[in-house]
Formats: structure tokens, sequence, C-alpha cells
């Protein structure tokens, strides 16, 4: 699949989405919003980030042989297991994984992290396989690990079947596991809780009702009196009044099972702003210690430990440069497909030094690089190369999708250059402007409450005709002594509670709307009149919903006359109309400034 046109495809799907609901009059408003549609305000450059390889560990063989875990785990992690192959290949795991186990099996409280896609459910799964390998199925639930999100627990619920499944008898896997989330049909549940599991998934909300009522306290409860771990996954999730509620759950359930051993176990993908490793060490050992309510030393906050997979080539040295050169130039270039030959190339070199990795600023540290744009690693390489930023930008994708199309690693089976395309997409909101007509009208798809640099200027959010596409500000008008002022009201508010404050629609006019009540009739909605012998006349439901008129002295929104308003619901002009509540504002001979009258 070529991700990146698959991202245009979706976009510009959005796009056509998006546009369809658009009906503009004002043709300045509309070039407006197509140009900042168009410029991708919605729909930012996507952001480019390569998976890191990690500093390889021992396999599950190796830790098998050398009796630091059970045999049976020998089976369990494999990798590439299905029904159809359960042998699967061996699996080796990274250095923070190994790192994990230990702390695990000298019985501390430690936390893990590390960076999506690096393995942290395995950080705790082993260790928690191997402890029920070794004291047998079937003694009570040995872990509770809990998620923030059910749709985590369904994952790892897959995940767990994926490694004591394929290779063991249906229905008898060598360490019995559940999902206890609410999500559970009553069959389901009572099974649970008549046999409970060794290793029970569930989440915080779950956990307090299996402390509180009755029936789970009997059965679930009594089964962990031998509680060996607690997990809290994606840690970082529970901060505030929210991090305050787990702290306690984790503290009742800690003194109701009196597990003083429990090994407590967090992981987070992202934790800690300091500025260095040994920086956001020390903060997550902090956070974690209150959440557990038990010591974690920072010397057990397990980071990833990233290796590259190319060599560090100098850009600045002349063969590499004229090198990088020809791969920018020579569209026909022929990529490497091995793995190796790909990985010793000098541009794979510098993809991966752009998008993978850097190093900690004064060590020699190794960290996920910041992710950037296609565009922005185009223009750094035109700079480096002094060729065409759009080449650049051409080339490095070139080598981003080539990866898909090598070999894999013989050690891990893993591809070169697995990448991440973050897209963000926002949904629509408002245009904001100032009051004024034309080029005088400052506009934006901001929310504020001011101009920028000019707080004498009011933002009022716009609001559209969907029949005509005629503009019209949002607004309240607040009746205050000797005038009133028009306040911006936000998009979906139609009413307010206080009898002063009234919603309305403004807008401005080139020229004065009729006084003559047979002009203004002409201009109203024929739903809005009824014959009334033989002439035509505005129904009686509709004479207080008139446009009314407002004297504008100033583009704060306060104004010095005030005519009694009320919901308008119609505008006319020309042959359009829509049903929608106005005052009118004449823009005079200047318009947008001081002279608005009617």
């Amino acid at each position: 699949m070529d991700i990146f046109q698959y991202r245009e495809d979706l976009i510009g799907d959005y796009s056509a989405y998006v546009k369809g609901f658009l009906e503009v009059r004002d043709a300045d408003v509309e070039q407006f919003i197509t140009s900042r549609l168009d410029g991708g305000f919605l729909w930012p450059e996507p952001l480019v980030q390569l998976n890191p390889a990690f500093v390889q560990g021992p396999t599950i063989d190796e830790l098998v042989d050398q009796k630091r875990l059970h045999a049976t785990c020998r089976e369990v992690f494999r990798r590439g297991k299905t029904v159809e192959s359960p042998l699967g290949a061996p699996l080796r795991l990274h250095r923070h994984q190994e790192q994990a186990i230990n702390c695990a099996q000298q019985g501390v409280n430690y936390v893990l992290t590390t960076g999506t896609g690096s393995g942290k459910s395995l950080a705790y799964l082993i260790p928690i396989i191997d402890h029920v390998l070794k004291i047998g199925s079937g003694h009570g639930i040995q872990a509770i690990v809990v998620y923030p999100m059910n749709a985590l627990a369904n994952s790892q619920l897959g995940e767990m079947d994926k490694f004591l499944g394929p290779g063991f008898p249906v229905g008898k896997p060598p360490v019995r596991f559940a999902r206890y989330t609410g999500q559970e049909n009553e069959e389901a549940r009572d099974a649970i809780l008549n046999n409970p599991p060794d290793v029970l998934l569930t989440n915080y909300v779950m956990l307090e009702l299996i402390l509180t009522r009755p029936r789970e306290r009997q059965h679930l409860i009594k089964a962990a009196g031998d509680l060996k771990f607690l997990v809290l996954d994606e840690l970082h999730t529970y901060r505030g009044r929210q991090g305050a509620d787990v702290s306690m759950l984790v503290r009742r359930l800690r003194e109701t099972l009196k597990a003083e051993d429990v090994i407590c176990v967090g992981t987070s993908a992202t934790m800690g702003t300091g500025a260095t490793f040994a920086d956001i060490r020390r903060d997550v050992a902090t956070v974690a210690t209150r959440l557990f309510g038990a010591p974690v030393s920072e010397d057990n906050v397990i980071g990833e430990r990233l290796r590259r997979i190319t060599p560090d080539v100098q850009v600045e040295d002349p063969v590499v440069t004229e090198q990088l050169s020809v791969r920018v130039k020579d569209t026909n270039f022929v990529i490497p497909s091995s793995f190796d030959a790909f990985c010793q190339d000098p541009l794979a070199s510098w993809v991966e030094t752009t998008f993978g990795l850097e190093k900690e600023e004064g060590t020699e540290y190794l960290k996920r690089a910041t992710p950037k744009t296609l565009n922005d690693a185009g223009k750094q390489l035109s700079f480096r190369l002094g060729l065409d930023e759009n080449a650049c930008a051409a080339a490095i994708q070139r080598w981003l999708l080539h990866g898909y199309k090598c070999e894999p690693d013989s050690i891990n089976g893993n591809r070169p250059f697995a990448f991440r395309l973050h897209q963000f997409i926002s949904k629509g909101d408002a245009v904001y402007a100032t009051l004024g007509k034309g080029a005088d009208r400052w506009l934006t798809l901001q929310p504020q409450l001011f101009r920028p640099e000019h707080r004498e200027e009011r933002i009022y959010p716009l609001a559209f005709c969907r029949a005509c596409g005629q503009e019209f500000y949002s607004v309240y008008l607040q009746e205050q002594v000797g005038g009133v002022e028009v306040v911006p009201r936000p998009a979906g508010e139609d009413e307010s509670q206080d009898d002063h404050i009234h919603a309305g629609y403004l807008m401005v006019l080139d020229e004065p709307w009729p006084s003559d009540p047979v002009i203004e009739l002409e201009r109203l909605p024929d739903e809005w009149k009824e014959i009334f012998h033989g002439a035509p006349r505005i129904r009686a439901d509709r004479r207080d919903k008139r446009p009314v008129p407002l004297s504008q002295t100033a583009r704060d929104g306060r104004s010095s006359q005030y005519s009694s308003m009320r919901n308008r619901e119609a505008h006319a002009h020309e042959t359009h109309y829509c049903t929608s509540g106005i005052s009118l504002l004449h823009s005079g001979p200047n318009p947008g400034r001081a002279s608005h009258s009617l």
C-alpha cells in the first residue's frame, strides 16, 4: 500500500465532503474560506516518524536454557504463532523487556516508559505467565491488569490468546486468563466468578465494583488473596482527579488483600517532561510511587534503548553529498532490496537520522526524533544538496515506501523503515469576523475575542443562509442604560436565560432597510404573508419578528440607540431569504466605521 496516496485520497474525500456544505454569497468570504481549506487548515501536512530499532536482548529460548524462565515459556512465546503453524519462530526480546523481567524476578515495583511499538505488554505478560507456570495454574488470581479503556483490554485479550492458544489443547491453555470489564454476558460472568482465572483483565471502574459488590468480593477478592502482580496500563492517563481516585483504589485493593508483597507494574508511552532521560526517570518514579502507594525507584523506571540500523554517515563529506545527489536526481535509481544493502546506503542513513533517531543533548543517549513533515524534510535535504525541494521530498518518499519491498531482517523478521504517518483532521468550526463589509472586514477561522493588536474591534462568528449563502453575525443584544451592546454569540447557542439579553443575527446592509411598509412587505418571504380583504399583509404570528434597525457607533459592539429586538426570523434580498433572526446594520458611506446607521 502507498500510504501517502491513501492519505491524499482520504483528505480529498473529506475536503469534498466539507466543501459540499459551503454556500457563501460574499465572494471575499468564500475566497478566504477556500484558501484556508486548500492550505490545510483542517488537515495539515502529515507528520512522518520511523519506528526505531531497539537494542536487542536474549531470546526466550536462551532465558529458558539459563533457567531464568519456566520451560513452557519456550512454547508460549513464539514469533508468528498461528493455529495452522503453532511452532512459530524463536522470539528475541528487546533489552528493555529483559530489564522488566529482571525487575519482576527481583520482586521490585517497576515502570516501563517506552514508545509505541516497543512491546510494553510483554514486559509484564512474560513475568506473569512465567510465575503462574512455576506455581501451577488454578491457585487463584495471580495478576490483575487494569486498563483505562475497554478497547485496550479487548486488544490484550487477543494478544494473550495468540500466545496461549496455538500449540495447546483447545480450551486448556497452560495459563488461564479472562476479561471482566462489564462487557460480558451473564453466563460469562458466572463462569469467571465460579472459576476465577489466573490472570484477570479489567478496568478501574470495574475494579471499584469488584471491591464493593458482595458477589464479586465473595468470589474474585477471595481468589486474589495471594495476588502477585498488579498492573496499571497506560499510566499517564491517571492524572488529576481521576489519578487521585485510582491511587486510592489501588491502596484499598492492597489493604483489602493484605497484599504487602504484590509487585506493582506500570506502563506508559508518554510520561515525564524532563530535558534528559535521567530527569524523566525521576519524574516517573515520583508519579508512580504516588499512584501505587508503594515505592518505585528511579532505577526501576525502564526506558527504551534504541539503536541504528544504518551507519551514521557524515553528510558534510563530499563523497556522501554526491551519492545523495545522485539518488535525488536519478528517479530511476534502483533502490537495494536486500535488508543489509538497503541499510548501508547513505540516503537510508540520512532518512533514519532525520525521521528516526536523535541524540539527547549532552549525552550519547539515543531517543526518537521529533516527527516532521515530508516537505520539511525535503527542504532540509534541499538546503544540504542545493537541489529542488520537491525532488528531494519525492526521493525521500520513494525510500520510505521501498522499505516495504525489502527483504526482512534475518534476526527478527522486521523490514527496514516501518514508519507512521500522523494525520490530524479537525472538524469545521465557524468563520469569525469584525463588523464591516468588504476589505474593511477582518476574517479568521480561529475563535477569539478581539482582532489581534486591535482590541477595540470585537470578533463575531458568522452564520450563513443555507439557501443563498448570505452571511450574518451571530450575536446577543444586551440591553444597557442608554443603549445596547452587541456581544458575540457562539454557534449553537440559541437563547439566553436573561430577559435583557436577546439572541439574534446582525446583517450589514449596503442601503437602509425600507421604512415604507409596502416596500418592506415585498422583501419579506411569501410564507410570512397572508391575504386579508383581497390585499397582502404580514401574518399576525410574524409581525413581532420583522427585522429592526440598530444604530452602531463603535466596532467594539457598543450602540447608543436600540429598537426593541426579539428573535427575528427573516431577511430578504433580491429573490432570496433565510429563516434567521436578525437586526439590520447599515454600513453607510464609510463601511465598517463609526457611521453605521439606518
